[in-house]
């Protein structure tokens, strides 16, 4: 069974396209094509089940047309109506430094150098020109840390760990030191 920390968010399947079962897929993270990975895993009733690509073509940026593999009508592609798509977490560390996107790192802990821990990504906010990183803290109050790689001092994969050093002043962390 695929466990949630084993996969990570990197689209939409939107609708059908067509007659033989293509569907129009809606994604943040091209990871599929820049890896040597021949599979897609979406999330139905709750279960995360992989799903096969037989083929893909890309509409724009951020957008493909998926053809999986035994989804060969339309009626079939019907189900997988706004379904959400992961990837698996162990392909996606095969890639080259620098081509991860930034939704690779939600459920990773963050610290600060100065500061400790700060608390947990969970999720990456690209709606603006900035970046930012969701960090749930332990009270549940969110924190906005821009995803910028100046910031980042290292990233441990194995522990799931983002260590930052940010900017005196960028973040009211008073409330987070310990007198």
């Amino acid at each position: 069974m695929i466990k949630k920390e084993e996969v990570y968010k990197i689209g939409l399947f939107n609708k059908p396209h067509g007659i033989h079962g293509e569907l129009q897929f809606t994604f943040t993270d091209d990871i599929f094509d820049r890896v040597d990975c021949d599979y897609l895993i979406c999330l139905l009733d709750g279960i995360f089940v992989p799903f096969f690509i037989e083929e893909y073509r890309f509409r724009s940026d951020s957008t493909a047309l998926v053809k999986l593999e035994g989804i060969d009508t339309a009626e079939r592609a019907r189900m997988f109506t706004n379904v959400e798509v992961y990837f698996p977490v162990k392909h996606a560390e095969e890639a080259e430094d620098g081509e991860l996107s930034w939704n690779f790192f939600v459920g990773f802990r963050m610290e600060d150098v100065r500061h400790g821990e700060l608390g947990e990504v969970v999720e990456v906010d690209t709606a603006t020109v900035n970046t930012l990183f969701v960090v749930e803290q332990e009270d549940g109050e969110e924190l906005l840390v821009p995803a910028q790689e100046e910031f980042i001092v290292e990233i441990n994969q194995e522990k799931k760990l983002i260590t930052v050093e940010l900017p005196e002043g960028l973040l009211n962390l008073e409330d987070l030191e310990e007198d």
